[in-house]
């Protein structure tokens, strides 16, 4: 298996910190099995852990069981259309890459994808090295904006703690 898409993660503990490797998480959603079974043996060979969805619904449910930290989305699903799944999942899930899939490319249809929450837009036949590319790049975005994240909370609490030491020494 490859290393490609393993990441570090941080864990704090009681004052310590470590470091372990872990497999960012792609949820695959299209309604064609020969697509997701392809997609799922590419990413797992990749470094990536995968999970599978058939149609919106799937989906749905999936994300708000688990965290993932990208989902690959088809357009054209059985039961709601992929502009529709992008709207739902921005809804409720933060700090999810979302990348759509397409083999019918239209700029309105990119232009509705990308305002409803799409990070990147993947062309249908899917060229892999580019796909992965975009991935990997998606997965560095989101990597950068939860560490900035963890900065600005970790800022917080240290000014809670100073605001707290300050009040306690003026009295």
């Amino acid at each position: 298996m490859s290393d490609r898409g393993r990441k570090w993660a941080r864990q704090e503990k009681r004052g310590t910190v470590r470091l372990h490797m872990y497999n960012p998480m792609i949820l695959v959603v299209d309604d064609d099995d020969d697509i997701r079974k392809v997609l799922a043996t590419i990413l797992d060979e990749n470094g990536y852990e995968v999970d599978l969805a058939k149609d919106g619904a799937e989906a749905l449910r999936k994300t708000n069981e688990r965290q993932y930290d990208l989902v690959l989305i088809d357009v054209f699903l059985p039961d709601i259309s992929g502009v529709e799944l992008l709207s739902r999942i921005k809804e409720t899930k933060l700090g999810m890459r979302k990348v759509i899939m397409t083999g019918n490319p239209s700029l309105q249809n990119a232009v509705a994808c990308l305002n409803n929450g799409a990070h990147a837009y993947i062309m249908k036949p899917i060229e892999i090295d580019k796909m992965l590319v975009t991935i990997q790049k998606q997965l560095n975005s989101l990597e950068k904006e939860r560490k900035t994240a963890m900065e600005i909370f970790a800022r917080g609490r240290l000014r809670g703690r100073i605001d707290t030491i300050n009040r306690e020494s003026a009295a």
